[in-house]
């Protein structure tokens, strides 16, 4: 059965994604951009809208809810829960411009297995949707800190043992590279 989401729904399920995304962040930088959207979001829900929606959210299974022997209520997203805000936040995902670029190449390559093309065109799509550049038919790379994008991309694809992640300071034709980046 498909239920729609409100507003403040997609809202909650976001937040609650922050949360995971909390867990699962190395950088500092990333965890506090997180906290600061979080908290954003959070100020912009009324609470009466806020429980109507947490309701309907927990109709749906989009998130479970369990009571704890001190009186709280731990509320954490289900697996639907989860994939429905990462595609949320994977539509409008795009990789900062940082003000100088530090020098250093982000590359990503990755091997999926034939069997799993659909998987393999979905990475690629998204890869160039948030503005990494095709250095080959898998490989990617990008000139500016872009971790945490793919991260979330490969977290949600549930790809991760099929990309790595490589910082190079030189690329021998890096000056065509520049030129895709606007580096010159």
């Amino acid at each position: 059965m498909a239920y729609r989401t409100g507003n403040i729904q997609r809202k909650i399920l976001l937040l609650l994604l922050g949360g995971i995304t909390l867990g699962l962040t190395r950088s500092p930088r990333g965890y506090y951009r997180t906290l600061r959207l979080m908290r954003k979001e959070w100020r912009e829900i009324e609470r009466d809208a806020l429980y109507r929606a947490i309701k309907s959210l927990y109709k749906s299974r989009l998130i479970r809810e369990k009571h704890n022997p001190d009186g709280t209520i731990t509320i954490t997203l289900s697996e639907n829960g989860r994939k429905r805000a990462l595609r949320y936040n994977l539509d409008t995902m795009k990789i900062k411009e940082a003000e100088v670029w530090d020098g250093k190449w982000r590359i990503f390559a990755f091997d999926i297995p034939e069997k799993k093309k659909s998987l393999r065109n979905s990475i690629r799509f998204h890869f160039r949707q948030i503005g990494l550049k095709e250095f080959q038919k898998s490989i990617f790379v990008h000139p500016y800190p872009c971790n945490d994008e793919v991260d979330f991309l490969l977290e949600f694809y549930q790809a991760r043992s099929y990309v790595r992640n490589i910082l190079a300071q030189h690329i021998d034709n890096e000056l065509h590279l520049k030129k895709k980046f606007g580096l010159l």
